[in-house]
């Protein structure tokens, strides 16, 4: 059995799905009961709460497992003394980074926890995700001008489902252990080439207007916490974290070659409205 925590995120439900399609036993952790699926196993549980996963453990072999909460070592603790053999977890690219960057600093603290786990560990370090773009949708669904912030930034954006599939061979198959993968896309855009990309898939004229640093600023701390504000500006305006550099990682572990961004969109198409309203 596989223990999948953030099952219906970006990346976790990628996750319970290519376990699923590979027939591996999949326990899909969920913050609330969803309907079952053929191979799917959904439990309710809270990673702030370890011990709302303990029920969960029974029988599992092997964790996919998300960055960034306080009860990690309590889970991981029982995982093992549960019978799990391996865990693999989700990082990030800033992991070795500067200690007062807040994100650098969660992801840091749960790669520490991991190798002190006891169990056999593979780190994901992938770039920013492709599916950041469903960020436009607002947008997009009333316009063909899309402000987006750090437009300078070149990204070799990945498909989260190709960090699943990374991720299932870590958990299925022997030789990954005390391995970090960088899994990354084929292409260093900027924003402006992946909106350009977009429009052509959605047979729509697209236009990208930077957004001022000031502007973005105020508009993120609606949203987010200023730690985590100043740990993008840290990233993308001072250029802390570079994301553009493409990597074989993906080609390297599943032997087919990382999707494009067009592919992507193509794929994610029906997601976005073809017109505005």
């Amino acid at each position: 059995m596989i223990l999948v925590t953030g099952a219906t995120g970006n990346v976790g439900g990628e996750v319970v799905r290519a376990l699923s399609s590979a027939g591996a036993p999949v326990r899909a952790v969920t913050r609330s009961q969803r309907a079952p699926e053929p191979g799917v196993e959904y439990v309710t549980g809270d990673l702030n709460e370890p011990e709302s996963l303990r029920p969960a453990l029974a029988g599992v072999r092997a964790l996919f497992l998300l960055p960034g909460y306080p009860g990690t070592p309590a889970l991981l603790a029982a995982a093992r003394e549960a019978g799990a053999g391996r865990v693999v977890l989700l990082s990030g690219g800033s992991a070795d980074g500067d200690p007062s960057n807040a994100i650098s600093r969660y992801m840091a603290e749960s790669e520490r926890a991991v190798r002190e786990s006891g169990l056999a560990w593979t780190f994901l370090r992938p770039g920013a995700f492709m599916s950041n773009a469903f960020q436009w949708l607002p947008q997009l669904a009333v316009g063909d001008v899309v402000r987006a912030p750090f437009a300078g930034v070149r990204q070799a954006v990945v498909d989260p489902a190709d960090i699943a599939a990374v991720a299932v061979r870590a958990l299925l198959e022997d030789g990954h252990e005390g391995r970090v993968y960088q899994p990354t896309g084929p292409e260093s855009l900027l924003p402006a080439d992946r909106l350009r990309i977009l429009g052509d898939v959605l047979g729509r004229d697209l236009a990208l207007r930077p957004q001022p640093d000031d502007e973005a600023r105020a508009e993120m701390l609606r949203t987010t916490p200023v730690e985590y504000v100043d740990a993008f500006f840290d990233f993308y305006v001072t250029g802390s974290l570079d994301e553009s550099v493409v990597r074989p990682d993906v080609r390297d572990v599943t032997g087919r070659p990382a999707r494009t961004f067009r592919q992507w969109a193509t794929s994610h198409a029906a997601a976005f409205p073809r017109t505005a309203t």
